[in-house]
């Protein structure tokens, strides 16, 4: 495995690693400033400060998550490399218990800056697996 897409299979490891402790500002030094999230049903969101808030919006309702990100390629070309991942990802809301189940894939575009990877654009297809809401 070349040096680049070790890195990058570090990044992901960091960044399911970070979200699984609510650890917002390592998640927010994996990203250029101008990342763009796409996501099903939902309009994009663009850059590094619309995901801090997006976050922090969502910190209000404490929850538990936890995640399996299985990078399935990776493609580096100089600077800039793409991945697609199928990631799994459940959320229990601590108030009620309720766990919410997530399955998909990803689809990611990366750039070197400053001799780091950062996540550039994320397409993240996951939807709710049947049966997934518990706790209810």
């Amino acid at each position: 495995m070349q040096n680049d897409e070790k890195e990058i299979r570090e990044l992901v490891e960091r960044w399911i690693s970070a979200s699984s402790a609510g650890d917002i500002e390592t998640v927010l030094s994996l990203m250029t400033d101008d990342v763009v999230f796409l996501t099903p049903g939902r309009p994009p969101m663009v850059g590094k400060q619309a995901f801090e808030e997006a976050s922090k919006a969502q910190s209000e309702q404490p929850f538990d998550m936890s995640g399996v990100s299985a990078v399935q390629e990776v493609q580096v070309q100089g600077d800039w490399a793409y991945m697609w991942t199928e990631l799994s990802i459940v959320v229990t809301l601590k108030e009620s218990g309720r766990s919410i189940r997530r399955n998909g894939h990803t689809l990611s575009i990366l750039k070197k800056e400053g001799g780091k990877w950062l996540l550039a654009r994320d397409a993240n297809m996951l939807t709710v697996s049947p049966g997934a809401a518990e706790g209810e």
